[in-house]
């Protein structure tokens, strides 16, 4: 990869309509498709070609492709199980017992700079070069969502050096990567402000908004504000001024389900758990049955199924041996709701989201709660006005009134009980915070919103994993087996991947400068630089 990535910009430009879902397993190894077999200098390509590298991009940026191997490497083994959405059972998967797994994440590594990245580049390239101001600054907005991700996961990554012709590829800090990327959204957003009601080219290319000049103007400055919110504990001014900006800014933030950002699925182009569903590797997890159950949410319908041995809504806990999974685990705790299924077997075939409704007024409650200027809204009215969005675009026929005003709390834990090997995995409530907001408490406000945060950022554990890392909420249980010498089953300590083998042997200067950038060694247990909140005390 890393000699892909120091070559002159090149990119494979391919139609939608041929990204075809295959069925392949996540342990295969896939980096033999990195290199497509249609090759295009950015200066080269037509407009058109343009258009459709963006749609490339947007669909890679999000993870995709591959039948699912690319989100599920890249997300569903890392992130979703370390912001507890799902355990693992697939005998031989380690990843939830704080395991690297290396092939993987060498893959998710890639997986960026052979698909998204390279695509990124060549249109934010094309459209400077002709002149097209307007598509330029929407690619703008989509490098800031993509990177996002990749420096969340690892800290300092190549950036801005990035396609650059040289043998070195030098990383960049993730403070710098975090101020560039506001740049970034002031310059598109200048433009895109400027431009309301103007067409885009991209309108038949854009898998997001169809070209929708007004809202990428507000899914910008809705992403700046969760940036912002990112950087809290870290740089308080800067999150604070971003903060603020994102509010008064042009256009506004998202504000109605309308205009949430997520990337359409096609017959085509499915959305990844259509494939990973049928390797059935994954249940639902002890800290989703503890909240949803407890808080009585009527999203857990739509979140998942009961289990297919009758037994209810069962959750997994997280971190078990080899001997605690296998396939009649599979059939006693539950599974995806059906939307996600294969559409042969009664799917939907839903959007992959982005960022949606409910978690811009949650990131405004937390704003508000620090006293920021957020609009003119109290935080009880954000946080009531999240969970108000998220049960409306999930579960709109619900009784959303008394959901808000309930005093429900989580509950304890029981594994199911047609598991005897699991016996003795009781486990406490995760937390004893109400849905009601806690008006004059701080704390137990912040908890609350982002354990409402957590629930509506579902099946986004990207989001969910950064949001606990950054405020140690909500509340996870202790994984039942650490394999991971460095870091303690009750630590909820996996804090970053480490550098990928392939950059050390590669681009090994580089890299080890890029450890130079860290806040510690290049380990799992290092903090990101903006995971600085001083509340949370880790055990070394």
């Amino acid at each position: 990869m890393s000699k892909l990535i120091k070559n002159k910009l090149l990119t494979g430009v391919a139609l939608l309509s041929v990204l075809t879902a295959v069925v392949v397993s996540c342990t295969d190894n896939f980096d033999s498709l990195n290199t497509p077999s249609n090759q295009l200098v950015a200066e080269e390509l037509e407009v058109g070609q343009l258009g459709q590298a963006f749609a490339y991009a947007q669909w890679h940026g999000m993870k995709g492709l591959i039948g699912g191997g690319g989100y599920q490497i890249g997300k569903n083994l890392f992130a979703d199980l370390y912001a507890q959405y799902y355990a693992t059972t697939a005998e031989n998967f380690d990843s939830d017992q704080y395991i690297q797994v290396g092939n993987w994440a060498r893959s998710a590594w890639n997986y960026l700079y052979n698909y998204a990245a390279r695509n990124i580049q060549l249109v934010e390239e094309g459209t400077a070069a002709n002149d097209l101001e307007l598509e330029n600054a929407i690619t703008k907005v989509w490098r800031v969502q993509t990177y996002h991700r990749h420096t969340d996961y690892w800290g300092p990554i190549i950036y801005s050096e990035y396609g650059n012709g040289e043998l070195v590829v030098h990383y960049d800090s993730q403070e710098d990567i975090y101020r560039d990327f506001f740049t970034t959204l002031d310059e598109a957003v200048s433009v895109l402000s400027n431009n309301v009601g103007s067409d885009s080219f991209f309108a038949s290319h854009d898998l997001v908004y169809g070209g929708n000049v007004e809202q990428w103007l507000k899914y910008a400055n809705s992403l700046r504000l969760r940036l912002a919110m990112r950087v809290r504990f870290v740089e308080p001014g800067l999150a604070q001024t971003e903060a603020e900006k994102a509010i008064s800014a042009p256009g506004g933030v998202i504000e109605a389900n309308a205009d949430n950002a997520v990337v359409a699925t096609t017959d085509n182009n499915v959305h990844p758990f259509d494939t990973m569903v049928q390797w059935r590797e994954f249940r639902m997890s002890a800290a989703m049955e503890s909240i949803l159950l407890g808080y009585d949410d009527p999203r857990i319908e739509e979140y998942f199924e009961p289990a297919e041995d009758g037994g209810g809504y069962e959750g997994l806990r997280n971190g078990q041996t080899p001997g605690g999974k296998g396939p009649d685990v599979n059939l006693a705790y539950s599974d995806v709701d059906i939307k996600w299924h294969p559409r042969a077997s009664g799917g939907q075939n839903p959007p992959i989201r982005i960022i949606s409704a409910s978690e811009v007024y949650l990131l405004r409650a937390e704003g508000a709660l620090l006293g920021w200027n957020m609009g003119g809204g109290t935080a009880q009215e954000y946080y009531e006005l999240g969970i108000r969005r998220s049960l409306e675009e999930h579960t709109p026929d619900a009784d959303i009134d008394a959901y808000i005003s309930s005093s429900n709390t989580p509950a304890s834990y029981s594994p199911a009980p047609s598991i005897p090997r699991h016996a003795g995995q009781d486990l406490p409530p995760l937390s004893d915070i109400p849905v009601a907001f806690s008006a004059g408490d701080d704390d137990v406000a912040l908890e609350q919103i982002i354990t409402q945060k957590w629930i509506a950022l579902y099946p986004d554990g990207f989001e969910a994993w950064s949001e606990f890392r950054r405020t140690g909420f909500p509340r996870l249980y202790p994984i039942v087996e650490s394999a991971n010498s460095q870091i303690p089953e009750d630590s909820g300590g996996f804090r970053r991947m480490t550098f990928v083998d392939t950059e050390y042997s590669d681009n090994a200067e580089a890299v080890n400068a890029a450890v130079g950038l860290l806040n510690g060694p290049d380990s799992n247990r290092t903090r990101l630089w903006w995971d600085a909140n001083p509340a949370i005390e880790l055990p070394w």
